[in-house]
């Protein structure tokens, strides 16, 4: 593992959930392909989460579990309906396991083009410094 600030847990695809209706196609959950870089003083995590919108998406930070959620809502086609598709719609989510060593209440995120960005500076604590050496 690269940092010990961080442990991502392994994405398992959940299988569809079975809905009521048959018009109604069935939603699963999937884990997006997400980039961790690491510099002195923070991670940067980039999330792939096409076609989510920003009010669709939620983030939570629960002791040290950081949860990432995006909801896709299918495109509506008034006076239509659907009756072929190729394109599976799915949901987003995917959980990390945060060391004690970040800001918690620093944490930002931002989407651009469908890439959840989320910059998770290091605590104080936790970065590099230079110990001086005093002669005895």
């Amino acid at each position: 593992m690269p940092s010990e600030l961080l442990e991502v847990v392994k994405p398992e695809v959940e299988s569809a959930k079975e809905t009521a209706s048959a018009t109604v196609r069935p939603r699963k959950t999937v884990a997006p392909r997400t980039d961790v870089y690491e510099s002195k003083e923070q991670l940067q995590f980039f999330i792939d989460m096409p076609g989510v919108k920003q009010e669709n998406i939620d983030i939570t930070l629960e002791q040290n579990i950081l949860t990432v959620r995006g909801g896709v809502e299918p495109p509506e086609m008034p006076g239509y309906r659907l009756t072929y598709a190729e394109h599976d719609i799915a949901d987003y989510q995917r959980v990390f396991t945060l060391s004690n060593e970040i800001e918690r209440a620093e944490i930002q995120a931002s989407i651009k083009n469908g890439v959840l960005k989320l910059v998770l500076p290091k605590s104080k604590a936790a970065l590099p410094r230079k110990i001086a050496i005093q002669s005895a």
